[in-house]
């Protein structure tokens, strides 16, 4: 994979860690294309679901993608992409157990389960950062932590809502689907893969990120407040 447009800017030659994705839907299958792009050489997805109709319109995949699992529709997108990148599926999702190390991101719908995969790794001294990244239609969250005592504490405090809480926040069609735009997914996956790279190559993590794709509005914050 020929990677001369970025890499006296971000040689991932020079990267040795691990990247686990747990969710591989809008927000996971779009972390994972950009880190493929970016020349990221393994990749850990997590997913047990399979590529429906209405996925086409806000995730990475196909219409020849419908029935297949996102694990491999997303291992077909990724090595196509770049045929030299290592996938490891692990198609059950995460489950508690499961090893995590280095970098984490967050893509699940589910708000318990995103508490229970933090509180599960609070003692694992192998992970060096976790990302968290949501999305409602327009406006978007992205939090993200050093693997510190305070940084788990954060990610945990963003997290004081229940799904359902969630779900009544969100938009829905009239048919009861959740609304979504791609414009709001490509947003602030970017950001949080700009995240990825800032805490990589400068040691520096941005811990929330807000988002309005429409409003164009985008406001960060790190531990001394409103980045200017």
């Amino acid at each position: 994979m020929n990677l001369n447009k970025h890499r006296e800017f971000f040689n991932p030659d020079d990267f040795h860690g691990d990247i686990h994705i747990i969710g591989c839907g809008a927000i996971g299958s779009t972390i994972a294309e950009q880190l493929a792009r970016l020349g990221i050489k393994k990749l850990n997805l997590y997913d047990f679901d399979n590529v429906s109709e209405h996925n086409i319109t806000n995730q990475m995949f196909y219409q020849a993608h419908i029935g297949l699992s996102k694990l491999k529709a997303l291992d077909e997108i990724l090595t196509a992409i770049n045929p030299e990148i290592e996938i490891v599926h692990h198609p059950e999702g995460w489950k508690p157990g499961d090893y995590l190390n280095d970098y984490v991101f967050l893509a699940v719908d589910n708000i318990e389960l995103r508490k229970e995969i933090i509180k599960e790794n609070q003692f694992n001294p192998d992970i060096k950062a976790m990302f968290d990244t949501r999305m409602r239609l327009t406006d978007a969250q992205h939090f993200a932590a050093k693997w510190t005592p305070e940084g788990k504490k954060h990610l945990l405090s963003t997290m004081n809502f229940t799904s359902e809480e969630a779900a009544k926040s969100t938009p829905v069609s009239a048919c009861g689907t959740t609304l979504s735009v791609t414009p709001t997914v490509r947003l602030i996956c970017s950001l949080a893969v700009t995240n990825l790279l800032n805490t990589i190559m400068h040691n520096k993590i941005t811990k929330t990120i807000l988002v309005d794709a429409f409003k164009m509005t985008i406001d960060a914050f790190d531990d001394n407040g409103l980045i200017e």
